[in-house]
């Protein structure tokens, strides 16, 4: 699978803020179900104030059951656990 280029801009912008001490990590609410997120944010200045850009959020309990990893024998496709 591509990586889409504005997920690896995104990715490139985070690596220079935390190369330059710019990354900071906020408590904010979601949007939809109002519980807290723990959210991963580039910090610039605009005119002498701090502008947050949020990137996303921590997964929440154990990433490892939170997302399937690519198939390294198919680069279409992605890792599924059998049905249990």
């Amino acid at each position: 699978m591509a990586i889409p280029d504005h997920a690896s801009t995104n990715f490139d912008t985070l690596l220079r803020a935390a190369a330059d001490g710019n990354l900071a990590l906020m408590e904010c609410l979601d949007a939809v179900t109002r519980e807290p997120r723990y959210v991963l944010c580039a910090v610039g200045r605009t005119d002498g104030e701090y502008v947050f850009t949020p990137f996303g959020h921590l997964a929440d309990g154990n990433p490892y059951d939170a997302y399937l990893p690519p198939d390294p024998d198919d680069p279409t496709g992605l890792l599924v656990s059998p049905a249990t």
